[in-house]
Formats: structure tokens, C-alpha cells, sequence
């Protein structure tokens, strides 16, 4: 199942009009109270990336297709913190007694901000699953593009890459499985290739046909083509 948000490639949703690259990093200033308080939720330990991920891509399509970028995030974080029984709808409102939260302990203060953020969040990990596949290799993405583990759970295979062929271009080792971590189903972790698509692969009347485009996707995406 597809949501709304994989949107690669499709007709009718506009040009893609990139911003200057000497434009502010945030274009509003609370673009950037959004990403620090969602870094800083996430930093409670009550949830993983991909399930914040999920969380984004699970908003109705309405709201997605409304929302910017930074109300997405917000958006997509007031349903995890409810979710996660982190605060609850009276807490959002406002309305909620004072007390002392029982992940208070857990907060990130602004003194430790910058070492957190240095160590970032690695998931390259060891892995039992061998490597099916050699740089050079020619593959093909599983069709349709779909959670195998979860009815309409989170993926990370686009759906304009569904049943395309292209070359394995690097292995980057084993990494957690979205499909799995986004789930509460254990991190999973399988090989993680660099795959080389031709555009003309990926999209009928691409502007660019032998433009390539990358995407980095798991074994379990793949089969030999």
C-alpha cells in the first residue's frame, strides 16, 4: 500500500522550483523550533526514526497535501507524542494539571545539544544475512512496492521504482530494515546497496533520459533481474 507522500515522479503535482542555495537554512524562525523540539522528543528514547518517518507519511492525505514541510513534522510529532502516551490531547491544549513528567529525567538540555547531535544516530550493524548481490549486478525492485512484513506499513521503496531494473552500483554493509523498525518488529538489519537506475527506467518521458538516479535500497527490495 502506498500513502500519499510517494509521490516521485507523478503527474500533476507541479514543477519542483528548488530554493537558491544562498537562501536561510530555516525560511521562517519557527521552522526551526519544530525541528528542535521534534530532534528533542526523539531524544526521550520512546520511539525510532523510522517511526517518526511513519508518522509523517500516516498524516490524512488533506493534510498532506496541504501542509508544509515543517507542518508535516509538527504534525506528524503531536500524533506520536500522543501515541507513545508521552502527553496527552489536554497537554497539547494547554489545559492539562502540572506535574512532574515522568520523562523528565530524559529531557536534552541545551548544554549537551551539541555533543548529542555528534554522535548521530548510526544504523549500519552487523548482520547473519550474507550479500546476495556484487557491484555490476543487475537487479529488479519487487513489484508492487509494499511492507511485506506489515499491510500498509512503512517502506522505503518508492513506488516509481516498483519492478524497475538497475545496476548495483556499491554494498554500504548491513543496516536496519525500516519495514521491521518502523513496526516495534526489531531493527532487522540486512544488506544496503547503492542501486543505478536509468531515468528513462523510472518514469516514461523523463525530461533528462540518460540522467541516472541512485537509490539506496535493502535486499529485500530486490531480486535478480
Amino acid at each position: 500500500m502506498t500513502r500519499v507522500h510517494d509521490m516521485g515522479g507523478r503527474f500533476g503535482d507541479g514543477p519542483i522550483n528548488p530554493e537558491p542555495e544562498d537562501a536561510a537554512v530555516f525560511a521562517e524562525d519557527w521552522h526551526g523550533r519544530a525541528l528542535a523540539v521534534t530532534l528533542a522528543a526523539g531524544f526521550l528514547g520512546q520511539w525510532n526514526i523510522d517511526v517518526s518517518r511513519h508518522a509523517r507519511e500516516r498524516l490524512s492525505p488533506k493534510d498532506y497535501a496541504q501542509f508544509s514541510y515543517y507542518e508535516k513534522w509538527i504534525s506528524g510529532l503531536a500524533d506520536l507524542l500522543v501515541e507513545k502516551g508521552v502527553l496527552s490531547l489536554d497537554d497539547l491544549r494547554g489545559v492539562a494539571v502540572e506535574h512532574t513528567h515522568p520523562l523528565a529525567a530524559r529531557v536534552l538540555k541545551a548544554d549537551a545539544v551539541a555533543s548529542a547531535l555528534a554522535k548521530g544516530g548510526p544504523a549500519d550493524r552487523l548482520s547473519n544475512t550474507a550479500a546476495q548481490f556484487k557491484p555490476g549486478q543487475t537487479v529488479r525492485t519487487l513489484r508492487p512496492t509494499a511492507n511485506r512484513l506489515v499491510d500498509g506499513g512503512h517502506t522505503r521503496l518508492p513506488i516509481y521504482a516498483t519492478g524497475a531494473t538497475g545496476r548495483i552500483l556499491r554494498l554500504h554493509g548491513s543496516h536496519v530494515l525500516p519495514d521491521s523498525n518502523a513496526h516495534g518488529l526489531g531493527e532487522a538489519p540486512e544488506p544496503l546497496y547503492a542501486v543505478v537506475f536509468q531515468a528513462s527506467e523510472l518514469w516514461a518521458e523523463p525530461e533528462h533520459p540518460a540522467d541516472e538516479v541512485v537509490l539506496d535500497l535493502w535486499q529485500s527490495y530486490l531480486e535478480p533481474a
